[in-house]
């Protein structure tokens, strides 16, 4: 887009023009310049990290399992249980102690959200301190 601000007889004539090549050499620094850069940013350090020898802690007497069946049913201990009771089953489970561990056993068909569902209505109830069980895996030597 140029204007022309002169008469004919004038001897300067100006033409105003945004010159946009400085623009775009700054623009393809800047590029080059974060694309040398961004890889660097993100650099795995390689680290050999240490096998932790701490024992087992002591299982409590009366451990509160809260299992999670293959249907998606709940079971405190032995009983069977509904969601909707899952926190009055609790509290008499615990004798109303929410510092109690609960330990959370879910069958491997179970899917992650229906896991997240459970440890959400678990610390609805007020139960914070929960332990996912798992087997033990043995390796073959």
């Amino acid at each position: 887009m140029a204007i022309r601000l002169a008469r004919e007889d004038d001897e300067f004539a100006e033409t105003h023009e945004i010159n946009v090549t400085p623009f775009i050499d700054v623009i393809l620094v800047l590029l080059i310049i974060f694309m040398i850069a961004a890889p660097l940013a993100t650099v795995d350090v390689a680290v050999d990290l240490p096998s932790s020898n701490v024992e087992p802690q002591q299982r409590p007497d009366k451990p509160v399992f809260l299992t999670v069946k293959a249907d998606l049913s709940l079971t405190l201990g032995e009983t069977a249980v509904s969601r909707d009771q899952l926190a009055a089953a609790l509290a008499a489970a615990t004798n109303n102690n929410h510092d109690e561990r609960i330990f959370l056993r879910a069958d491997r068909t179970v899917n992650y959200g229906e896991v997240m569902e459970i440890m959400n209505a678990l610390r609805a109830a007020g139960y914070l301190k929960v332990a996912l069980v798992s087997l033990e895996q043995r390796e073959a030597k």
